[in-house]
């Protein structure tokens, strides 16, 4: 049967897991894989895994009952392999990078942070910024019989656009940075201009959450900035 791996752990973590369910209906029994210095959790997988709301839920319980006791490498939920071995395998073979990682995360935590701006204030900002983008706008509202005018005003618009948010995200990064050990950008997506996580030490957590109420506060009521966490380190496995 296939394994359902959810955690990668030095051996010497306590590995308290009684009463924890497993993935699955019924619910598949925690077991752990050892291999040199390093564990893994698993469970047997089962056959119709999908993401349903009970199953995430037993995931991240794992995850958090692990993290109160020690650094924990957690994996994305549905990470299934072949069988014992082949997480007996990786573990031996991989276990100074995955030992290096362990280290790293060690006394951390994961905060993730979306960031958008209002859609009708950053095309004012826009107009008011691009004397070009002013210009054809102008031309346009005239009643000017150009065809090519809103495309070239569209065009110039999406370029502003991209290097205004582009230079945006940079600098909410830049902010935040000195608060975390590490960050991983990811592709934001509908209206966002950022999507990152955070490695915060524990023992800055409130300096890091106290930062990123100032930042929402200095960029103003045209900004939203959304923040998640704390969060198993998923982002820096």
């Amino acid at each position: 049967m296939a394994v359902y791996v959810y955690s990668v752990v030095a051996t010497t973590h306590p590995q308290r897991l009684d009463g924890l369910p497993g993935v699955g209906d019924p619910p598949a029994t925690l077991r752990t894989v050892r291999g040199g210095k390093l564990s893994a959790v698993v469970s047997d997988a089962p056959e119709d895994l999908r993401p349903k709301r009970r199953d995430l839920a037993a995931h991240q319980d794992v995850q958090e009952r692990l993290m109160a006791d020690g650094p924990v490498l957690p994996l994305q939920f549905g990470f299934t392999t072949t069988d014992d071995d082949a997480v007996r395998a990786v573990l031996e073979e991989r276990a100074d990078a995955l030992s290096e990682r362990l280290r790293a995360v060690e006394g951390c935590i994961e905060y993730h942070l979306k960031a958008a701006q209002d859609e009708d204030a950053l095309l004012r900002q826009v107009l008011e910024e691009s004397g070009e983008a002013r210009a054809l706008n102008e031309q346009i509202r005239s009643g000017a019989n150009n065809p090519e005018l809103p495309l070239a005003l569209g065009e110039l618009v999406a370029q502003e656009v991209q290097i205004r948010q582009g230079r945006l995200a940079a600098s909410v990064v830049e902010a935040l940075r000195p608060f975390a050990r590490e960050e991983s950008t990811s592709q934001a997506a509908g209206n966002d201009f950022l999507s990152v996580s955070f490695l915060v030490a524990r023992d800055n957590e409130e300096g890091f959450r106290t930062s990123v109420r100032k930042l929402a506060a200095e960029l103003g009521d045209d900004f939203a900035l959304r923040l998640r966490g704390p969060l198993p380190v998923y982002s820096f496995v």
